[in-house]
């Protein structure tokens, strides 16, 4: 394995030395930013407004569990000022990134402060798993704009007062938006908040707004579900009369399709869970992503929509 790696990053670096520069706009008096997933790169967008530059290395629609370094990410990597990951092992390929591109940028954790929910391995008895999907919770993700906010400020003290008032604006409308999510789950009959997803993303909104999920693969999509899995999700959705499973958009649909046609249960729409979708789409931004998914699970599940 360690052979394995040292080749890894070998041959990132030798393709990020031999790579042509990339034709881009370039903005000499702005903060160069890299964000590791889209949802991060999008709430660094609303507190740098424009100060920043960000680049994000898992795109729209991408899954960041499975997610194999470019020599073009080493090239982004060692350009930033600074950059920005989730850390709670989401980003398990970013060790290597960093190690090849020789940057020198500040990493920053943005789910620092944040409490981590902590969950059983089926697969490993008395192993202990970290769900990294934080953002999934409001509140945490307030968390995660304050500390988008300092790091900035930290690095760029000229610029400290428009990220101050930034985040602030930001933050009342992280504050409009909890309360319309709060709102519409109430709108849900208790005994209907069960949902089968592809994989456990949402376990930090279930934990905030009382809903239950269920998931075959776990809080990653690196490990395919095993027959048992799958025949457990299928007799405990007819146990407790589970009325919606959803597909998400990292993941492949076939699994969910599979359980829905053999329990009768309800295949609800797309949910947006470690990604946005494209910026033209129905969660091109984090507001934009909980609302459509909240929206989704009522819609499914009998609320007001």
């Amino acid at each position: 394995m360690t052979t394995r790696r040292s080749l890894l990053i070998a041959g990132l670096a030798t393709a990020f030395i031999a790579a042509p520069a990339a034709a881009q706009e370039v903005h000499p008096n702005r903060i160069a930013a890299v964000a590791t997933i889209s949802i991060i790169g999008d709430l660094v967008r609303n507190v740098g407004g424009d100060r920043v530059d960000v680049a994000t290395l898992v795109g729209p629609n991408g899954d960041a569990h499975v997610y194999s370094p470019t020599p073009g990410d080493a090239k982004e990597l060692a350009a930033a000022r600074i950059v920005f990951v989730n850390g709670l092992g989401l980003e398990g390929w970013m060790t290597r990134l960093v190690t090849a591109s020789g940057t020198k940028a500040p990493m920053v954790v943005v789910t620092n402060g944040i409490t981590p929910r902590r969950m059983s391995d089926e697969d490993h008895p008395g192993r202990m798993l970290t769900d990294p999907h934080a953002w999934q919770s409001i509140a945490d993700a307030k968390i995660y704009v304050a500390n988008i906010r300092d790091a900035l400020a930290a690095i760029d003290p000229a610029g400290k007062a428009i990220y101050d008032a930034n985040a602030q604006a930001y933050l009342g409308k992280l504050d409009e938006l909890e309360n319309e999510v709060r709102t519409t789950i109430a709108g849900i009959a208790p005994e209907r908040r069960k949902i089968i997803t592809t994989h456990d993303a949402f376990g930090y909104f279930g934990a905030a707004y009382g809903m239950r999920f269920i998931a075959p693969e776990g809080v990653s999509t690196e490990a395919e579900p095993s027959a048992k899995d799958v025949a457990r999700i299928i007799a405990q959705i007819r146990k407790q009369k589970i009325p919606a499973v959803f597909m998400e958009n990292v993941t492949d649909p076939r699994l969910i399709e599979q359980i829905a046609r053999e329990t009768g249960a309800a295949v609800g729409g797309k949910l947006y869970s470690d990604a946005l979708s494209e910026p033209d789409g129905p969660a091109g931004t984090y507001i934009d992503m909980m609302r459509h998914n909240v929206h989704e699970f009522a819609k499914a599940l009998g609320g007001r929509v």
